[in-house]
């Protein structure tokens, strides 16, 4: 054992451990620990809200909540997307993706999250700019919405000349102008068509989304696939012959990744489709239909339980340990079937 300590006690002197050594290690040891619990804070998701009241209480701010406590058609929708977008740019941590110094620039799956819930804003704006602000297709673009659009389709790895939080905040300011038109301000009013075939085609993105998440986050697992791209058509073709079937594999560093943005997504679903039944109850009501929508969030609330694993596990399939993806991806199937029959009650019911 003499060899060893001589070792440590030739350590101690190279480092100077009893003095401007030993203070350097102190605090490097204390920012370790400090930027730990950071990161652990930042990590943590932010909690749902109630669609309805957060509507009322935007309304009440800005003074145009009439004596009937009544919201017009569309606020509560467009209400949800300003305050998705502002829970993105002002939880613990602000916007984590495009950061460039520790916590954050370690941090892999509150980016992740941050992702999934852009995603389907985006969507939604999209949707508003097209379809819910249009009477019809040869109706002009509302003047507020196609500013605001175009603002959250930002780079989210900019950090700077302009950043991201930069661009999707002057998104919500023409989004909150949008709000202030469609609740009956000034002159020129705005106005949100709560039609079957506007939502119809806003669940058709909804439904190519949650597909592509669950074929993902299902290749947890490798698994071999029968090419089924031009299934259906005889005489369809590609650009890029892909071969009768597919080997399909997530890899091991991005499982988390992937079950972490199917997080975001599915949070951000579920205060889209509240407020989607608010403002089209009276379509829902008349195609037999409302019952379908509240089962699609009672899938989508069950991917929001608590994670008792201090890692996302990913057992094969059948194995000793649990597979996260999996089971995630089980919800989100459940969730895109049900809006598929749903897309089918609005276009035929």
């Amino acid at each position: 054992m003499s060899w060893l300590k001589d070792k440590w006690q030739a350590l101690k002197e190279r480092l100077n451990f009893s003095g401007v050594g030993k203070i350097a290690a102190v605090v490097v040891l204390v920012l370790a620990v400090l930027l730990s619990f950071l990161g652990m804070y930042w990590s943590s998701e932010p909690d749902q809200f109630d669609v309805v009241a957060s509507a009322k209480e935007q309304a009440a701010e800005r003074g145009y909540l009439n004596n009937s406590k009544k919201l017009v058609v569309g606020y509560t929708t467009a209400s949800t997307l300003h305050t998705l977008v502002s829970t993105l740019l002002d939880k613990p941590g602000g916007f984590i993706s495009n950061d460039l110094m520790p916590p954050g620039l370690f941090m892999d799956n509150m980016p992740a999250w941050e992702f999934g819930v852009l995603v389907q804003s985006r969507d939604l704006a999209r949707a508003f700019r097209k379809e819910f602000s249009r009477s019809q297709s040869q109706s002009t673009e509302d003047v507020n919405l196609k500013i605001a659009e175009p603002q959250f389709n930002f780079d989210t790895r900019s950090w700077a000349l302009p950043s991201s939080e930069s661009e999707y905040r002057r998104g919500n300011k023409e989004l909150l102008e949008y709000l202030d038109r469609l609740a009956g301000q000034g002159n020129d009013k705005a106005n949100f068509y709560a039609r079957a075939d506007n939502l119809s085609d806003w669940l058709s993105d909804v439904s190519t989304r949650l597909g592509s998440l669950s074929q993902r986050l299902s290749a947890s697992v490798a698994n071999v696939r029968e090419n089924t791209d031009l299934a259906g058509d005889s005489s369809a073709r590609q650009s890029n012959d892909s071969g009768s079937y597919q080997y399909v594999k997530t890899p091991w560093s991005k499982v988390d990744d992937v079950f972490y943005e199917a997080r975001g997504a599915s949070w951000a679903l579920i205060h889209i489709l509240r407020s989607i039944e608010v403002d089209f109850v009276f379509t829902l009501q008349d195609k037999n239909a409302l019952v379908s929508l509240r089962q699609i969030i009672r899938e989508l609330e069950a991917t929001q339980a608590s994670i008792w694993s201090p890692i996302i596990l990913n057992g094969s399939g059948f194995g000793m340990l649990a597979n996260h993806s999996l089971v995630m991806a089980s919800y989100i199937s459940r969730a895109n079937t049900a809006i598929i029959d749903l897309r089918r009650l609005l276009e035929q019911g």
